[in-house]
Formats: C-alpha cells, structure tokens, sequence
C-alpha cells in the first residue's frame, strides 16, 4: 500500500546566494521555518542561511535521501542551474509552500 506522505529534497541559500543548504525533510513548512527563525544550530545558522529557493517532492523516504546525497555531491555549477531551471530569480518560495 502506497502511502500518500510526502518528502521533501530543498536547497535554501543566503541573502547573496553564496552559500547553498541541500537537505531532506518530510515537514517542509516546519523545517523551513525552523532554518528561518535560526532554530536549527549548524551550518544555515552560521552562515544566514533563510530563503528556501528549490524543492522536490518524493512519496518514499529512500528516494529523497538518495536524491538529497546525489545533489550534495554534484557540482555548484550544476546545484545552481537546477535552482535557476525553476527559480530564475531565487526567490524565497516559503510563502508558496
């Protein structure tokens, strides 16, 4: 029985889009929120990391984590062109979600 939960790959940058955050959740408001509000210690905090720019959507957790280790080692050329494919101008898509 396939089950209709959902699981989320998401990159979310700085203000200047220097630095990229790659990681998987299965509560993308919440999680988003929490790298937003500084409540996740680590990397987005240290380096003001609150605007979600990229997400995929999967329906069995193995996929997304496959998907979400395969983006963190692929290229920040390639990072980048997958995020402006859908998100030309890196906007902050939180409100969309």
């Amino acid at each position: 029985m396939k089950s209709n939960k959902q699981y989320y790959v998401y990159f979310m940058a700085n203000k200047t889009n220097v630095a990229v955050y790659i990681g998987v959740t299965g509560n993308l408001k919440r999680r988003v929120f929490e790298h937003k509000n500084k409540l996740v210690k680590g990397f987005t905090e240290k380096y003001d990391i609150n605007k979600l720019v990229y997400y995929e959507i999967y329906y069995d957790p193995e996929n997304a984590i496959l998907r979400e280790k395969r983006l963190k080692g692929s290229s920040r050329t390639r990072k980048n062109r997958l995020v402006a494919s859908l998100n030309p101008e890196w906007l902050d898509l939180y409100d969309e979600i």
